[in-house]
C-alpha cells in the first residue's frame, strides 16, 4: 500500500476530525500506534497543522464514515484520477566546453567504425548537428587535418549502452568485449 502525502500532518487531521481509532489511522498512515498516541497526547508533532485527506482527494469521507463505527475495518487510499505524468525524454544533454572540441573526433570514429548509423543516429549520440556531421565526413570540417577518430564513450559524450542500443537499431553489429578494448586501446 502506499502511503499518504504527508503522513504525520494527515494522522494530526484523522486524529482532530475524526473518532477513528489509533490503530486504525496507524494503519492508514503507515505510522506506529504509539506514534499516533504521541501525536493525539501533544508529544509529538506539536503545533503542527493538520492536512485534509479529503479535500486532497486521498480519501473520501464515505470511507471514514464506514471505518468509523467498526475498529476492525481499515481505510483504503483513494485511487488518484488525474492522468499519470508523461515521462519526459532526455532531450538535449549538456556538454561542458572542454569537451566541445572532442565531437568532431567522436563523429569520426562512428563514421569509421560504424558506417550504418544514420547521420540523425549519430548527432543524437554525440549532441551534434547534421551539418558537423557532413563536415567532418567530407573532410570540409575548419578543423579536419586534426580530426583524429575517437571512441565517444571515452571522450564521455555518450554511454556505452546508448551507442550499443544505436548500433543494434542501425542493424549492425555490436562488438565484442574484447575487440571493443583492443578498438579502445589503439585510439589515439
Amino acid at each position: 500500500m502506499t502511503q499518504p502525502l504527508m503522513p504525520k500532518a494527515t494522522a494530526v487531521w484523522l486524529i482532530d476530525h475524526t473518532a477513528l481509532s489509533f490503530q486504525q489511522i496507524a494503519d492508514f498512515c503507515q505510522l506506529h500506534v504509539l506514534e499516533v498516541q504521541a501525536i493525539a497526547d501533544g508529544e509529538v508533532s506539536a503545533g503542527m497543522q493538520g492536512f485534509d485527506p479529503i479535500a486532497n482527494g486521498q480519501l473520501a469521507r464515505e470511507e471514514i464514515e464506514r471505518c468509523a463505527d467498526k475498529p476492525e475495518l481499515r481505510m483504503v487510499l483513494q485511487k488518484s484520477n488525474l492522468p499519470k505524468a508523461a515521462i519526459k525524454s532526455k532531450g538535449p544533454k549538456y556538454v561542458p566546453i572542454s569537451k566541445r572540441g572532442d565531437k568532431p573526433d567522436a563523429i569520426a570514429w562512428l563514421l569509421k567504425n560504424h558506417p550504418e548509423l544514420k547521420d540523425s543516429q549519430v548527432a543524437r549520440l554525440v549532441g551534434t548537428t547534421k551539418g558537423t556531421i557532413d563536415k567532418v565526413r567530407e573532410r570540409t570540417h575548419w578543423n579536419s587535418q586534426n580530426i583524429a577518430a575517437r571512441h565517444p564513450v571515452l571522450l564521455g559524450l555518450c554511454p556505452q549502452q546508448d551507442l550499443e542500443t544505436a548500433v543494434v537499431k542501425a542493424g549492425g553489429k555490436t562488438a565484442s568485449p574484447e575487440s571493443q578494448l583492443a578498438s579502445i586501446s589503439e585510439a589515439p
